[in-house]
C-alpha cells in the first residue's frame, strides 16, 4: 500500500472515530448518518469500506460525494480534502445554521471555521480540534477528543 493510500485509510479511520466523541442533536439521531466528501477523493472508498461494517450509534453510515457547498447541510460530517480547500468558506457558510461537523485537510483552515483539521507533524498524521468551532454549530464535543488532538 502506498504512503498516500495508507494516509487516506488513517484519515478515514480518524473521521469515523471522531463520531464517538461528538454528540449530534436528538433531531439528527434518526435515519442515516451522512458523511459528505467535497469533490473526488480516495477517502471516499476508505469511508465506504468502513460504512459497510460500522454504524454511528444505531444509524447506518452513507457516504456521499458532494459537488457543491450547498449540498453540505444535508450531512452530519463534511470532509474537505486539500484539493477542495478553496471551498471551505462556502461550505462553512452553507452549514452555519445546521449541526454539521466540517473536517478540513490543510494548514490554517481551523481558523476559517472548520471543527477539525488534519495536519502532518514531523511526518505523523495528527489533527487540530476547535471546541469553539464545533460547539458553535450546536454539536457537543467530548473533552477526551480535545486531549487527543491539538487544541486550537
Amino acid at each position: 500500500m502506498s504512503a498516500s493510500a495508507q494516509n487516506e485509510k488513517f484519515k478515514a479511520l480518524f473521521l469515523y472515530n471522531f463520531t464517538k466523541f461528538i454528540e449530534w442533536p436528538e433531531s439528527q439521531k434518526g435515519g442515516d448518518f451522512v458523511i459528505g466528501v467535497m469533490g473526488s477523493s480516495p477517502i471516499i472508498n476508505e469511508l465506504s469500506t468502513i460504512a459497510e461494517k460500522k454504524t454511528v450509534g444505531s444509524q447506518d453510515i452513507v457516504v456521499k460525494k458532494l459537488n457543491s457547498a450547498s449540498e453540505a447541510n444535508a450531512c452530519h460530517i463534511v470532509y474537505v480534502p486539500e484539493n477542495q480547500s478553496n471551498k471551505v468558506n462556502a461550505i462553512i457558510s452553507s452549514v452555519s445554521s445546521t449541526s454539521v461537523l466540517v473536517i478540513s485537510d490543510k494548514d490554517g483552515l481551523i481558523s476559517s471555521g472548520s471543527g477539525i483539521n488534519y495536519v502532518s507533524v514531523n511526518g505523523k498524521q495528527k489533527f487540530e480540534v476547535s471546541k469553539t468551532n464545533i460547539e458553535s454549530t450546536g454539536l457537543k464535543v467530548n473533552s477526551q477528543l480535545l486531549s487527543l488532538g491539538i487544541s486550537k
